[in-house]
């Protein structure tokens, strides 16, 4: 039988420049070794093999995009190279493969075939922002991004503090920087007073942020979020 290659799930940063303090050194280690990646960025993928070895061979290497234009030839094109032994890493744009990220596809195809795969410790906004609330770690969702339209976006948003209300779960959530004011503003207007935010931004960089405050008082204390990557979590104190 011929030997399988296996699927490392590698983190990137979320931000900054240094990933000494971000990304464990055996990761790094394993990391350089490899020459096959399935990249949601192939920008952001290069520069962060070269911010973990700056003599690391790019022109070596062969990146194959997975992102939200991919094709399934695409995924069968990396199957491949795992059938025929060959290591893959997945990275994403920014944080942990897999999470929020279309290399779950690919994970769950190389599950099908028996191939090993190796998710690697680092950083993801979502669990650290869920770390840093204050809400219930044991009961919590994920609900990627908003809806654009407002009236729908405000539904979900009401939607989640109806649920938290009943059953003390966290309801998680993010939406592109550029729109963060415009959701800041549906949040401070219309939920309740007495309902409990999270906002967490810049997570992992020198200015990061991580507050929960009651609506009431986030219309005290809101900062400019335009631009500035950002996780929201509503919730309940434990």
């Amino acid at each position: 039988m011929e030997k399988l290659g296996k699927l490392f799930l590698i983190p990137n940063t979320l931000g900054g420049e240094s990933i000494s303090d971000i990304i464990p050194d055996d990761v790094i280690k394993s990391t350089i070794l490899l020459r096959h990646f399935a990249v949601e960025e192939i920008k952001s993928a290069r520069r962060l093999l070269r911010k973990m070895d700056r003599q690391f061979p790019i022109d070596e290497c062969h990146f194959t995009l997975m992102n939200k234009h991919s094709k399934e030839s695409d995924c069968m094109k990396v199957l491949l190279k795992l059938t025929n032994g060959e290591d893959v890493g997945v990275i994403s744009e920014a944080g942990c493969a897999g999470i929020a990220d279309p290399g779950a596809e690919l994970v769950f195809l190389a599950h099908s075939q028996g191939i090993q795969v190796v998710p690697f410790v680092g950083p993801s906004s979502i669990f650290l922002a869920l770390m840093g609330s204050g809400f219930s770690g044991q009961h919590f969702t994920f609900h990627g991004y908003l809806p654009k339209e407002r009236k729908d976006r405000i539904r979900k948003m009401k939607d989640m503090e109806m649920d938290t209300r009943r059953h003390g779960g966290t309801h998680i959530f993010m939406d592109t920087p550029f729109r963060n004011m415009n959701v800041l503003e549906d949040l401070l207007n219309e939920l309740t007073d007495t309902t409990q935010l999270c906002i967490a931004s810049n997570l992992t960089i020198h200015n990061a942020l991580i507050q929960t405050h009651s609506v009431i008082e986030w219309r005290e204390k809101a900062y400019d979020l335009s631009k500035i990557p950002t996780v929201f979590l509503i919730g309940t104190g434990q």
